[in-house]
């Protein structure tokens, strides 16, 4: 295993150059030196929803309207936004001179070779040979990788002016001669790059052969994050956010009662990516635990702190919940047939298909004698299609849907008695009904279907109840 570290920032922190620089470059972690160490940065907070299409409302972005319509008139005016938001970030980043020339020069080409290929796309398929269909994938990759090849391209040659032996290194496959995998492209980017002396700056997309936004999506640049951790076989993966991997959220809890977990496994970590909430992607995960490779989650803005570090092996000292968890804004999409009983399979499989046709993203189910619930983490406009097509498939069945939260409370050991019911009586003293609820026998998590309006009350009671009041007793043993 090698010396240095590979660091993730994410899009709000690589919205302020300056804390980045001072907070991250500047103080680092495990090594003496500010080298021997590779950073993939991720693009400026909210760009990729506008090259996209929102990442929570759905809204679309360059991509989506290019997909949805193909009408130059429609997509034209959303990249002319495009870069209008990023030729005014080249111009807060850099004072007027030959710096921020170079940097609107490459802006500049990247965005014009883009709208040359979508306006050549779009004559192409006007011909009956050509359906853009075949080509959608391609188009949102190339759209992508506009947002991290401009965050990075700034930040390694803002590092060169403030002193820094910066490196840019542009793994989208821009002009690429030859199309290779993930893992070639990474290996002939950093082959040549002396750790000890020079920092790299990676963008977050990656090109490859096979596409990584058919297989991760929005999680592609947590994919290249932790390819390039396990083939430079890094020593710690870190990911810098602009918050701490806290109990709960401290908007809701409160700043003064919401701490940093320091410590929990890479099962927790899925289990936060699963609601929404990911510390990372688990396909992502996968690699760095399979290698032995610690991940590290930091708050950008206190840089002096540790952080919370994330292992394979990790299982706290005692029985405990390390975090409460949750997403609005789930849909629970409920199919009963009463024919379903004793057939539950083609009824269950036929669901999972639609599903997986609209790419719907399954938080939890519930399966019954003539029942099947998902719990799905959607936008309307694509449940309106699920619904649509589930009621042509399954003519006979009542389906029916509403709008819920969940809530989770998750830790690395929870197997001890009274948990469970310690989380329900917090839940119902506070007049919560709880729709639905779920526990594994692996018993790393456990999840409360509520009304909407009820989460910031569950999340409030289920902290107090298995967090704070843990986190005292512990003290008074501790004070003892």
């Amino acid at each position: 295993m090698g010396q240095h570290t590979v660091e993730k920032i994410g899009g709000t922190s690589m919205s302020d150059y300056r804390s980045v620089r001072d907070n991250i470059i500047f103080k680092p972690t495990q090594v003496q030196s500010m080298y021997q160490r590779i950073f993939v940065v991720s693009a400026y907070a909210g760009m990729t929803d506008k090259l996209l299409e929102h990442k929570k409302t759905g809204d679309a972005g360059v991509f989506a309207l290019f997909a949805q319509e193909r009408m130059q008139n429609n997509w034209f005016p959303a990249l002319q936004d495009v870069r209008s938001a990023m030729l005014d970030i080249n111009h807060t980043l850099f004072e007027e001179g030959e710096l921020r020339q170079k940097a609107d020069d490459f802006l500049s080409s990247r965005l014009q070779e883009a709208q040359e290929c979508l306006e050549d796309l779009h004559r192409l398929c006007q011909h009956g040979h050509f359906s853009i269909s075949e080509h959608l994938a391609t188009v949102r990759e190339m759209l992508a990788s506009l947002g991290e090849a401009h965050s990075a391209w700034n930040t390694a040659h803002l590092l060169q002016r403030d002193g820094v032996n910066a490196v840019f290194v542009d793994l989208t496959g821009w002009n690429s001669p030859s199309h290779m995998s993930l893992d070639e492209r990474i290996i002939d980017a950093f082959k040549d790059i002396d750790l000890s002396k020079e920092l790299p700056i990676a963008t977050g997309y990656a090109h490859s052969e096979t596409g990584l936004m058919s297989t991760f999506d929005r999680g592609y640049s947590e994919m290249t994050f932790s390819r390039i951790a396990v083939l430079t076989e890094a020593h710690e993966a870190v990911i810098h956010k602009e918050f701490h991997l806290s109990s709960a959220d401290p908007r809701l809890v409160g700043e003064s009662k919401a701490v940093p977990i320091g410590r929990t496994n890479y099962d927790v970590a899925d289990q936060l990516a699963n609601l929404g909430m990911e510390a990372i992607h688990p396909k992502a995960a996968k690699g760095l635990r399979q290698s032995g490779i610690a991940l590290r989650v930091k708050n950008t803005f206190e840089p002096d702190h540790t952080g919370t570090l994330i292992t394979g092996d990790y299982v706290s000292d005692a029985p405990c919940v390390e975090i409460i968890a949750g997403c609005r804004g789930v849909f629970a999409v409920e199919l009963f047939d009463q024919d379903m009983a004793g057939d539950i399979d083609v009824f269950d499989g036929g669901i999972l298909k639609v599903l997986n046709q609209f790419h719907a993203h399954i938080i939890a189910k519930d399966i019954n004698a003539n029942t099947i619930t998902h719990y799905l983490a959607i936008n309307l406009k694509t449940l309106k299609r699920v619904m649509r097509v589930l009621h042509e498939r399954f003519a006979d069945a009542e389906i029916t849907q509403r709008k819920v939260a969940i809530v989770s409370a998750i830790g690395s050991d929870m197997k001890t008695t009274g948990m469970l019911a310690k989380a329900v009586k917090a839940i119902a003293e506070q007049e919560v009904n709880v729709l639905a609820m779920h526990q594994s026998m692996r018993q790393v998590d456990m999840q409360f279907v509520v009304d909407e309006e009820d989460y910031e009350k569950a999340i409030c009671s289920l902290h107090k109840e298995l967090v704070e009041a843990q986190n005292h007793g512990r003290a008074i043993c501790l004070a003892s």
